[in-house]
């Protein structure tokens, strides 16, 4: 009875700490999609922010996930689970997000390294009319479930040069710094219909 007790109250202040980090990241979002443009609607940018970050903790647990989002890849591989690859995040995040029908924030489905073993894909929020480039990068898969999110030019871990620190020019600066996400125009042709339901496989990554 004492060690059910004490489980309850501990797996109680990690559902409160996670929360906590969830609720602040959230916050911070939502600001982030506020800034992108003076015509971005707060209530649209709260509702975004909201929506990814609990429906990537959702599918989480959905899909099984029990530590690093690679370690869940080989899971896959080997036949114990069946989803949780990157396009399975962008794919499933982004039907919720279409649900809200966004006026003032525009959905891209984003790839970096496309075709490689090191593919990822990921969604990309901007302001109405605002180059892909410009937009904020919104990740389920690579950290298990929790949000990562950042402008995605800022983004380092995915640099068109795989391994830039080997790279450098003479002033220390990186010869080649540029993001290697792109926009993949198909899915992102998806993520705008709002009408239909289309049957097509998600990135393998």
């Amino acid at each position: 009875m004492i060690r059910t007790v004490v489980f309850i109250i501990a797996f109680s202040l990690c559902v409160s700490a996670v929360w906590a980090k969830d609720e602040k990241s959230i916050k911070k979002l939502r600001d982030a999609l506020v800034a992108l443009a003076p015509d971005v609607d707060p209530g649209e940018a709260e509702l975004v922010s909201v929506k990814a970050h609990t429906a990537s903790r959702s599918l989480a647990r959905e899909y099984g996930v029990v530590w690093f989002s690679g370690f869940q890849n080989l899971l896959i591989h080997m036949g114990k689970r069946q989803r949780g690859y990157c396009g399975h995040y962008t794919r499933d995040i982004g039907e919720r997000l279409k649900e809200l029908r966004l006026k003032t924030l525009v959905l891209h489905w984003g790839a970096a390294y496309a075709g490689t073993p090191a593919e990822n894909n990921s969604l990309v929020v901007t302001a109405r009319n605002q180059p892909f480039e410009e937009g904020i990068i919104m990740d389920g898969w690579r950290d298990s479930g929790q949000l990562f999110w950042c402008p995605l030019k800022e983004d380092i871990a995915y640099r068109r040069v795989p391994n830039p620190f080997l790279q450098r020019s003479p002033d220390g600066g990186f010869l080649d710094n540029s993001t290697a996400w792109k926009e993949d125009p198909l899915y992102t042709a998806w993520l705008h219909d709002y009408e239909r339901a289309w049957e097509w496989q998600p990135a393998a990554r």
